[in-house]
């Protein structure tokens, strides 16, 4: 008897190569979810593309075209539910959400952050670890709430920082791990390993006292 997946939405604004890695997973059998829909706030982009390719349903929602933010949330909010998600994927969805809106999905929504959270929230993550002279780096994986860039870890990639990196030279190891670690994640919500009860994450019913991490190709408890 088949297992019920686990049915997503996710959320893009750009080239969408977090959402191809969740695809790829998907068809490798890694992942046993599937994506209901693809939602945009910006048209024409190639994440949408990478949908279409993977025969997704994907939607343009432009964000240009409401009076105010939280009219767009309002109009997203009614979009993702009619693919009635068990869990929302934001993935480079460059968008600061209002408080509505993530109350609205609490508790079924993950965001991917291009730091090791909570250092350097917001943008521009990685030329900040460099002029900062950190000795590591990394992506993380939390659930989302009211704080931008907020809300409960559940995993992160951690990798060293060379004397020699360039923020462009970061952001492509950020990637590989980034394209590693959100799959990984979002299967252990798949298997009912993964919760988040009261702003406190539980792995396998154990309270996690901070993320798990991922070092090295291996995870680090």
């Amino acid at each position: 008897m088949n297992k019920p997946r686990l049915n997503l939405v996710v959320l893009i604004s750009g080239s969408g190569t977090n959402l191809q890695a969740i695809i790829d997973a998907i068809a490798a059998n890694k992942l046993h979810a599937t994506i209901q829909a693809v939602i945009s706030n910006r048209p024409d982009v190639k994440g949408l593309q990478r949908a279409q390719a993977a025969n997704i349903n994907a939607i343009t929602l432009d964000h240009t075209q409401f009076e105010n933010r939280a009219a767009f949330d309002q109009q997203l909010i009614q979009e993702i539910d009619l693919h009635q998600p068990d869990l929302v994927i934001l993935a480079g969805f460059m968008r600061i959400l209002t408080d509505e809106f993530v109350a609205h999905f609490n508790g079924r929504m993950l965001n991917i952050h291009p730091s090791l959270l909570p250092k350097f929230k917001g943008l521009n993550t990685h030329q900040r670890a460099i002029d900062a002279g950190v000795k590591q780096h990394g992506v993380t994986v939390h659930y989302v709430s009211n704080e931008l860039d907020g809300g409960p870890l559940v995993l992160q990639a951690v990798i060293d920082a060379n004397t020699n990196d360039t923020a462009e030279s970061l952001q492509q190891r950020i990637h590989q791990q980034e394209h590693i670690i959100y799959p990984m994640a979002i299967e252990w919500v798949a298997q009912k390993r993964l919760e988040v009860i009261d702003q406190q994450v539980y792995l396998d019913k154990q309270r996690l006292e901070g993320p798990v991490k991922w070092i090295n190709n291996q995870l680090v408890n």
